[in-house]
């Protein structure tokens, strides 16, 4: 018989001002199968073995009866980020603790179904329709841009739910950094050895030329369709916001995150901002 090392959620014990100051920086709380990441404050939590070990947090997140996670944006990118990894790592969906939307809630749940299926046909038809295309830019990003083919970035979804939104490498790889940080210690919290985009120098001098062209035509979003067929993204919807984003957004603009974001709505912003970018470079 397999005796679990990992205690159980319902372990209580009260966070004291001393054992906040040395480790904590956050407080947990267990309601209905959620487990809630709030600020911290001396509240009566749940037990975990340390939260600054990714293995220990991981291990915990998997032997637990936890449904889902959601997590306060006031932790910051970085804590979120670690979060977003460890319940991707367990297979548990994780969520940001957003205010509610009374429009949301008036929605029929048939609405949303038809609008899903119209979503899931048209993104499975273009996809078809794209796919030579999209071929043929990994062919040539094998020939002139050796690495990974795809990009992963953190994204919030409906009702704040974290997801990671997929489009094309567009810089180069730095074979340097990618060499420092797999000789990282891997027990250790960090999220840059966790996130598949650590190896991709993020500065605008070592975007490629053929990422440059991508980034021009907003090609390099096209694998967003994948996005579109797993229910995280809708065709046309409001602008899908970053993580980095959305923990600077005030209270009332983060009533915003309870809608299913849009593919157009985010191209359209990027495609702004690029422009805005091009603009103060020529000026």
């Amino acid at each position: 018989m397999t005796i679990s090392i990992i205690p159980p959620l319902d372990n209580y014990y009260t966070v004291t001002k001393q054992a906040q100051d040395s480790s904590s920086y956050c407080t947990l709380q267990w309601r209905r199968g959620q487990l809630l990441v709030k600020a911290p404050g001396q509240v009566l939590q749940p037990y975990l073995l340390s939260l600054d070990k990714q293995q220990s947090l991981v291990k915990c997140l998997e032997h637990s009866p936890v449904s889902l996670v959601r997590i306060d944006p006031k932790l910051g990118e970085y804590w979120l980020k670690v979060w977003a990894t460890a319940c991707e790592q367990a297979s548990k969906p994780i969520f940001l603790r957003i205010p509610s939307s009374e429009q949301m809630s008036k929605q029929g749940g048939l609405w949303r179904s038809l609008q899903w299926l119209f979503d899931w046909i048209v993104a499975l038809v273009f996809f078809l329709a794209v796919s030579p295309v999209m071929l043929i830019l990994v062919l040539l990003m094998g020939l002139y841009s050796p690495g990974t083919f795809f990009e992963r970035e953190w994204r919030v979804g409906k009702r704040g739910k974290l997801f990671r939104a997929i489009k094309f490498r567009t810089t180069a790889v730095n074979k340097k950094n990618l060499e420092e940080k797999a000789m990282s210690d891997s027990d250790s919290l960090c999220v840059y050895p966790c996130d598949d985009n650590f190896s991709l120098t993020e500065d605008e001098e070592n975007v490629t030329p053929l990422g440059r062209w991508m980034r021009k035509y907003n090609i390099d979003n096209l694998p967003q369709l994948f996005n579109v067929l797993q229910g995280e993204m809708s065709l046309v919807g409001p602008r899908c916001w970053t993580l980095e984003e959305a923990v600077r957004l005030s209270s009332e603009k983060q009533r915003q995150l309870n809608k299913l974001p849009g593919v157009i709505g985010s191209w359209e912003v990027e495609t702004e901002s690029k422009q805005l970018h091009l603009d103060s470079q020529t000026s």
